[in-house]
Formats: C-alpha cells, structure tokens, sequence
C-alpha cells in the first residue's frame, strides 16, 4: 500500500510540474507568410525564424532552451549519473591499432580529461619515438567546436594535408603543415572538401564548394607557387557532387562526378599533375559507378547490369564498355556494396540477407574466401588497409552485445587474428545480454527486418520499456554496433530495437528503391509495422515504447508521429528534416537540388502532391500527441535549425493535448551536435534522461 501511495504521489507531483511548465512555454509570433505552388496555397506562420542574425529569433531559441533546462530539472540528478555510468564505461586513455603507411606506423590516442584524439607516428617500428602530428586539443583552444575533414599525407610521408572546421557548419579549411619541423604552410584554402597528393610531394589536387555546399570545383594547388591555383575542372550540372582521390595502387588520381543516380570519374596519372584529364566512362542515365586501378586495368562497379552492381575490368589504356570482362556478375539477392583492391587480391564488400559480409578473392589463383562471423546480426567493415602490397586485410567486427574488434585476416592462412577489442571498463560481460534477429510483416507482405537487444532475464509480458529506433534513407543502411553509453538503458530494463525499414540499404538497392521518390510512405508505414509486431509480441507496449530518429531519420519520427500519434509513448527527433516541401523548393540551400533524386522534385505538380501528403510540418493536425524531445544545432548545415524550431512552433500552437514538448539547441554546434566526446556524451545523458522520464514508471 505505501508503494501504491507513493507511485501516486510520484505521478501526481510529475502531473503538476509538466502543467506548471507547459504554461510557460515560449510561444512563437505568427507572421503569416503565403506561397502558391501549382495552385495550391500554403500559409507558413514561422518563416520568420529562417533569419539567423534576428534578435528575436535568437531570443525565442534560448527561451526555448531555457524552457528545455526547467522542464528537465527533476532529472539533473540522473543527468548526472548517466553521465558518470558513460565516462566509466570508455577507457579514457586509450589508443587505436597502429596502421603501417611507407615508413611510419600511425594511430591516434586519447587521453583522460581531453576532448579530443591526437595523431601520432611512430618510425618504422612501434619502439621508436613518438611523433606527435596533430593535436586538436591544442588547435581547439578557445572554440566551442573543432571538426577534421581529411587528413591526407604527402608520398614521402613529410607533408600533412588537413582541414578543420570550427562551427559545426561543415565548411572546412584546409592547411598543410611540414612534419619535419611542425611549420604549417602560408597558404590556406577555404570551404574545401575532398584532398589528393600528386606523386610529386608539391602538388594537391582540391575541390571546393560553392553557395548551396555543393562541391563543384576541382583545383591544382603547388606549395610555395607564386601564382593562382589552376581550375581543372567545374560541374555545372546542380545535380551533381565532386570528390578527388587517389587509387590504393597510388598510380591514379580520380575525380567523380556523382548525383544519387549517376557518376562519371576522370583520371590522370598520379606522377603527371599538369596532364589532361581523361573520362572513364561518360555519364548516363541511371548508371551509378566506381572506379579504381590494379596492373593494366581499371576495376569497375556498376549497376549497369543490375542494380545491386556487379564488378567488371577493363584496360587502363581504352577503358570503354566494349572493352568490359565480368569479374564479379550481378546477383539479384547479394548486394555490391564496395571492392577493396590490393596488388595480390582484392575484398569484395557485400550485403546478403540484410547483413554485411566480406570475400577475399586472390588475383593469382581466384581463389575465394568468405570470411565467417560468429552471430546472426552484427556490423563488420574495413578498416585501415593504406599498404598496396599488402598480405592482410584489416577489418573492424561488433554487434549489438560484442565491443568493436579490430581483426587482420591473414591471406596466406585464411584465418583472422584479433588485435584489440575495445575495452569496457566496470567488468562488461556480453553474455549478460540477448541480440535477437527478428522479423515482422509489412502491408504488402514484405519482411522487414528487425535488431533487438536486451538484458538476459527479460520477461515478455507487454510491460517492458522500449526504445526503438530507424532510419530509412539515401539506401544507407541502419547497421547494428556496441554502444557502451547504451548500457545505461539496458540496465536499466529497457528493450532497443532496430527498424531496418525500406528506404535503406540494408538489403540491396531496391530495398532503397522501394522507400525513396514516389514510395516513400512505405519508409513509414514499415516502420508502424515494426512497433506493432513489437508490441503484438509483448516485447512492450503503447505506453511504454518511445521511438527516435535523426536527419531523414528524423523526417520518420514526425511523419510516423503524424499518422499514429496513438502507437507512442514518447518521440525523441534529433536534427530532424520535418519541412520537407519548403526546403525542397528552396534551391539555395545545401542539398535540395541533388535530393531530387531521393526525394522528388516539388516545381513537379505530382512529386509536390506526394511530398506535401507525407511531410510532417504541413500535416501536423489538432490532434493529441506523443511527449515529445526535438533537439538540433544552430549550425547544422544539412537540416536548418529552422527546420526543427517551426516545426515545434506549429506543434505547441496546434496540438490538443498537453503532454511535454521540448526543444533543445545547441547554439555551437553542428549536424552532428557536440564535437569533445566528453560534451557528447552530456548531450546523450540528457536524451537519455527525457527517454527514461518519459516511458519508466514508479
């Protein structure tokens, strides 16, 4: 009976406070601001909070961050311990796996109390002295933010290329410094993205960016030249991203000329800067492709035959369709995700039944190796493999219960050694929890996949607390990892799931075909199928289950939240992409004409109707709602902050009923939030934090 009483007073007390706070919360002016698009008219009361330099919309983001921090009061306790449970559970010094590159090994390390890693080398072997060769705590002093772009090394390893961004707005500038005497150059370049070293040691090839952040420009730059950098080349078509590198083979500079449905690359010898570039293929409707150099030939991927990409070869001296040998054929069921090329065998990075997996295959022999993992959902990839001649290939392995491994598969023994497993500190046993692969049925009959983990013990009696998370975008796929600060929850009774929802990637293109353009509501509808599956399988229930998502995945929360209010506890939009329809039709902004590809073009009267019939900010309805957490950065360069703010101002101005609604900011920051690992992880205590609040009980 005296717990009864007191889980009464406890909700009682917590009724009082969102009341209380709910009344003070800031309430945006409305300044109505009308558009027609193909007849139809739209009224947006809250453009006015586009203006970043406005007092008064600067004034109502911190009114609505200081609404944030009172509402979130009662929690700063678990804040706090949240907080202390992550930094316990990360080993504060640490370093990574040191990678041989020419004559150096390199790795980064961190160190206890700092923000950020160092980078580091060490000459010849891991014996010798340690050479310090950048150290972003120092470049951090006196910034709330420091990002790095590329880190890219001269031939003759002296020279360092890198770039920093110091807002969180992903416009990088980019220095070199001369590891011999730790002198940087003179010369900077701004808003540069992707970097490649010619063989000469003295020439950098560079694209920049231009007004919308589009990498349109590609640039030679000589160090200490008296004269202006050289344009090579610029790509007129908006549609269409640049990006430079060099091949592993360090014979070939490539430049691709990519949209989301298109590529074209170019090329030049890597010890022939000033020569002329060359096109590989030309670009062509619908046909996605790669490119890289091994002997004689360049190796290819493409969708050309199918769109999960098959691999072909052809003559460095004429590369042309004609000329084309399959080395790898299309399959329907397995998807080519990426082919790492060495000079005596070469990994093929696949997708097959919803899971990565890596073939090693000899050039000599054509011998082919699949290498095996141990659980029936995990996440493996490449890791660092700069060394051409190399006889092993370095890969990272972790699931949703094994920490991050780093492996290297021997070629000759076709076996893998385990070099570091990330460490947990407190005594992490991973066999304390359960990783289980399940599946639940979409409208169309359609098996959407689903990762879920949980502590062992679980009871599945519809009364588990739930957090249950998706994506569902650019074919990128939703891939299980180990998350130390994902512990917390765990431990303290919670389910975590995972929605591998169309529009993804996670099994193949057309998984990503059937959510994008004129099938994006499938993104949505999967993903509702998932919580009821979830909750028809007493893994939890309506009020206990809270969902999160952020970019596109936020464009999820709020169009699932718009559909099925009622399936929902509690929604936490990190940086979310909820005005789709007026972003889309501002060409000004980073991204909109390229995402025509994934999103739809809205000055198309049918892709406007579509978009406009699924955006969360235009459908947002007197209707009851979730609690909600919106949370973004005021330097986000990919989704606006205003995007998130109206989106909330509209909310709070049309919603019936009066569950919490909060808004967070980060005044210094980007996309990605905080960038000290330290901040970040505040950052996570307070999301954490809400989610417990929200959907624990007493």
């Amino acid at each position: 009976m005296k717990k009864l009483i007191c889980g009464c007073l406890y909700i009682l007390n917590l009724i009082l406070m969102i009341s209380e706070t709910e009344a003070q919360a800031p309430v945006a002016k409305v300044i109505p601001k009308t558009e027609v698009v193909h007849g139809d008219s739209r009224v947006d009361n809250y453009f006015w909070l586009r203006d970043k330099t406005n007092a008064q919309v600067v004034a109502y983001l911190n009114a609505e961050n200081d609404f944030a921090e009172r509402s979130m009061k009662p929690t700063v306790s678990l804040q706090k311990k949240l907080y202390k449970e992550m930094v316990s559970r990360i080993k504060e010094t640490d370093q990574s796996v040191p990678y041989r590159e020419g004559d150096w090994f390199y790795y980064r390390r961190n160190q206890k109390g700092k923000q950020y890693p160092i980078y580091c080398r060490k000459f010849r072997t891991l014996e010798a002295k340690e050479q310090v060769i950048l150290d972003l705590n120092q470049l951090a002093k006196g910034l709330k933010f420091l990002s790095v772009g590329t880190l890219n090394l001269s031939d003759d390893g002296h020279l360092l290329a890198y770039s920093l961004d110091t807002t969180g707005f992903r416009q990088y500038t980019l220095y070199v410094k001369d590891l011999r005497t730790g002198r940087l150059s003179s010369e900077s370049i701004e808003k540069t993205g992707s970097v490649a070293w010619a063989a000469d040691n003295k020439t950098i090839f560079y694209t920049v960016e231009d007004a919308a952040k589009r990498q349109y420009r590609l640039y030679r730059h000589e160090l200490n030249s008296m004269g202006s950098d050289t344009l090579i080349f610029e790509e007129t078509d908006e549609m269409f991203d640049l990006g430079v590198g060099r091949s592993r083979s360090r014979d070939y500079i490539f430049l691709g000329s990519t949209s989301k449905t298109s590529a074209e690359y170019r090329y030049i010898l890597a010890d022939g800067p000033k020569n002329e570039w060359k096109i590989v293929l030309p670009r062509e409707k619908d046909h996605e492709y790669d490119v890289d150099h091994h002997g004689d030939k360049f190796y290819i991927r493409s969708n050309k035959a199918g769109r999960n990409f098959q691999l072909v070869s052809t003559p460095t001296s004429h590369p042309s369709l004609a000329d084309w040998t399959v080395v790898i054929p299309h399959r329907p069921s397995v998807m080519l995700s990426g082919v790492d090329l060495f000079e005596s065998f070469y990994v093929a990075v696949e997708r097959e039944n919803g899971l990565p997996k890596l073939r090693v295959v000899e050039f000599a022999t054509d011998r082919s190796r699949a290498i095996e993992f141990p659980e029936s959902a995990y996440d493996v990839g490449p890791s660092e493999n700069p060394e051409w001649k190399s006889k092993v290939y370095r890969y990272s392995y972790e699931s949703m219960v094994s920490p991050r491994s780093t492996y290297d598969y021997q070629l000759e023994t076709g076996q893998s050694t385990l070099l570091k497993r990330q460490e947990v500190p407190g005594g992490y046993n991973p066999s304390d929890y359960v990783s289980e692969r399940l599946e639940a049925k979409a409208v169309d009959g359609v098996s959407v996949p689903i990762s879920v983990v949980y502590k062992k013990g679980l009871t599945k009696n519809g009364k588990n607390p739930m957090l249950l998370q998706g994506y569902g975008s650019y074919g990128i796929p939703e891939d299980v990892n180990f998350s130390t600060s994902r512990l917390s929850l765990l431990d303290r009774g919670l389910v975590i799931a995972i929605a591998h929802i169309r529009g993804g990637g996670e099994m193949g293109k057309t998984w990503h075909d059937n959510g994008r353009m004129m099938k994006k509501k499938t993104t949505f509808t999967d993903f509702i199928t998932v919580a009821e599956h979830l909750i028809e399988d007493k893994y939890t229930q309506s009020d206990r289950l809270a969902i999160m998502g952020g970019s596109a995945g936020g464009l999820l929360m709020g169009a699932v939240t718009n559909l099925r209010p009622d399936l929902f506890k509690g929604v936490v939009a990190v940086v979310p992409f909820v005005d789709v329809i007026n972003t889309m039709l501002d060409e000004s902004l980073p991204l909109t004409v390229s995402e025509f590809e994934e999103w739809g073009n809205p000055k198309k009267k049918e892709d406007y109707d579509y978009m406009k019939s699924y955006c969360p900010y235009s459908n947002i309805t007197a209707q009851d709602y979730p609690c909600m957490l919106v949370k973004t950065s005021f330097n986000d360069s990919q989704v606006m902050y205003w995007e998130p703010a109206k989106y909330t101002a509209k909310l709070r101005a049309t919603k019936t009923d009066r569950n919490e609604l909060l808004f967070k900011i980060n005044m210094d920051a980007g996309h990605g939030g905080a960038s000290g690992r330290y901040d970040h992880l505040k950052e996570s205590a307070f999301i954490y934090a809400w989610i417990l609040k929200t959907i624990t009980h007493p």
